[in-house]
């Protein structure tokens, strides 16, 4: 049996999209919060927070949001977070704890933390989990259950904090791991930014040509691009932000991406089908040891239905 006691006093959370509604959700349904705040400068995602019973009171301005806040959530776009830390600085108590939910970790720790008032616990991290939708709407209680949450927190990080943290995220079902900023953003352009990227491009790419129809394009969209579509459909917003704030990272890591696809086309164009056979064998196993991990279940197609 989960231990009913709240982790948090007052969470507050700035940012009623997708992972702010589903931190909410989460809080609520695990006990992690004795009260939970909304705030968000769009008056329809407030509304609809509000509608959903998301929180116990809601703001149309961070600054009102945190005031007497234990734990205050930055769960807005990346090129949001100074703004936002510049507008809630003056309102945090003394001894909360400030974090945040970006896809990017370095950039976040060096244009927050200097704004972060002392005696307040700066500590960024990020929940490796979402979905292509968006909005108060779509988010939902079980989203971090069994998903990793990362935190990076600084050197100078004070450890009590950094465990009650800890101990707020898995509440809500995370399990968490700890590591450097650098080292986040390095791991996260390759299995998460780069493919993101690529996905766009692709759907761009099929968009643009000449030689085919939109409606081929949807009419034939078979698995990979179908998926590649739903990776595409992911908030434009964040996603600009991210790679914007992890440009170096996401270069080298798209650097290496195009040796290896020259290696690639090379093997294609000379007829090589050892090389290719290797290299699908090879990636045939890392979907296996994904879904061995638990990070994916082996349902055929991804669990959609079909016709018998």
């Amino acid at each position: 049996m989960s231990d009913a006691t709240p982790t948090i006093g007052k969470l507050a959370i700035i940012g009623g999209g997708l992972i702010g509604s589903s931190v909410a959700l989460a809080a609520r349904h695990s006990g992690a919060a004795s009260e939970i705040v909304i705030a968000d400068t769009g008056a329809d995602n407030l509304a609809k927070a509000r509608a959903l019973g998301l929180a116990d009171s809601y703001h149309s301005t961070a600054t009102e949001a945190v005031g007497g806040a234990d734990l205050v959530i930055l769960a807005v776009p990346v090129g949001a977070m100074t703004t936002v830390a510049t507008d809630i600085a003056p309102g945090l108590k003394a001894g909360a704890i400030v974090s945040d939910v970006g896809s990017v970790k370095n950039s976040v720790l060096k244009s927050v933390g200097p704004l972060v008032p002392a005696g307040v616990h700066f500590i960024p991290g990020h929940p490796v989990a979402g979905t292509e939708q968006s909005g108060p709407e779509a988010g939902f209680a079980s989203l971090f259950d069994g998903r990793w949450c990362i935190l990076t927190p600084p050197e100078d990080a004070d450890p009590a904090a950094l465990g009650t943290l800890s101990a707020f995220w898995t509440k809500l079902g995370s399990k968490v791991d700890i590591m450097t900023a650098d080292h986040h953003d390095l791991v996260l352009a390759i299995t998460s930014h780069v493919p993101h990227l690529i996905a766009y491009n692709i759907v761009g790419t099929a968009n643009d040509l000449e030689t085919v129809t939109r409606s081929e394009v949807i009419k034939y969209s078979a698995g990979g691009f179908r998926d590649f579509t739903r990776i595409a459909a992911s908030d434009p917003t964040m996603w600009r932000d991210v790679f914007l704030n992890n440009k170096d990272a996401v270069l080298e890591m798209l650097g290496r991406f195009s040796e290896d696809l020259t290696a690639l086309q090379r093997a294609i164009r000379w007829g090589d089908g050892d090389a290719l056979f290797d290299l699908f064998t090879h990636t045939r196993d890392i979907r296996k040891r994904i879904i061995d991990a638990g990070q994916d279940d082996d349902t055929p197609d991804f669990g959609r239905p079909h016709d018998s």
